[in-house]
């Protein structure tokens, strides 16, 4: 079983435990909903790739992750929200993109897998430039999958014919570890915010409490 299919696996159970419950709410999903939505990316990556013409699409792997972002760009609070999501996503293309134009060819000099190093990497830079929960999901999904269509591009302009692949694979394994990563992030470093403001917001309330002034309502 590959990666991308296990961390499927914990996350349904850390939200069947309850404990995925505030990064939900912050992205206005239900228990029900991201049960259905690991469900679907589960099962639908063992679905065998749908082709059309040059183009092939896992349905777990591409489809239903981007279906995921397109839900979350309509439930963004406010226009700068995505727009910062749709620009970031670019940003994070163009980073894997050129990860990939450095990392080594040769397997015997690949100490981690490829696929792993992508979800990684453009998963951390999917939370620095999305910021929301909502916004770095986007990031990390959109950018790899156009991070693989520029590949495919490129190739297509050298005469090189090759088959677009979206989310199959390899690259289901970097779409998912790369928007679970980004969340991650997200969740862990405001939670951290959160915790460092608090201490502040106890010094500046004022403990005495003010008396009712004379025709004043409590």
């Amino acid at each position: 079983m590959s990666i991308g299919l296990i961390l499927l696996g914990i996350v349904s159970a850390l939200v069947l435990f309850g404990v995925a419950q505030r990064v939900l709410d912050k992205m206005q999903l239900s228990d029900r909903a991201a049960l259905i939505i690991a469900a679907a990316i589960f099962f639908g990556g063992l679905i065998p790739d749908i082709r059309v013409g040059r183009v092939a699409f896992n349905l777990g792997g591409a489809a239903i992750p981007l279906g995921v972002c397109a839900w979350l760009l309509i439930k963004t609070d406010t226009k700068k929200e995505a727009v910062r999501a749709l620009i970031g996503s670019v940003i994070t293309a163009a980073a894997v993109f050129l990860l990939g134009k450095i990392m080594p060819d040769e397997p015997e000099r690949i100490i981690i897998d490829p696929n792993y190093v992508y979800g990684l990497v453009g998963g951390g830079i999917a939370y620095l430039l999305g910021r929301s929960r909502r916004a770095a999901f986007i990031c990390g999904v959109l950018g790899v999958v156009l991070a693989d269509i520029a590949v495919a591009v490129v190739n297509w302009s050298k005469g090189i014919d090759q088959t677009l692949v979206l989310g199959g694979a390899g690259a289901m394994d970097t779409i998912v570890i790369s928007g679970l990563l980004a969340v991650l992030l997200a969740e862990l470093v405001g939670e951290i915010y959160e915790r460092m403001a608090r201490p502040h917001r106890r010094e500046n309330s004022d403990p005495v409490d003010t008396p009712v002034r004379k025709g004043e309502k409590r």
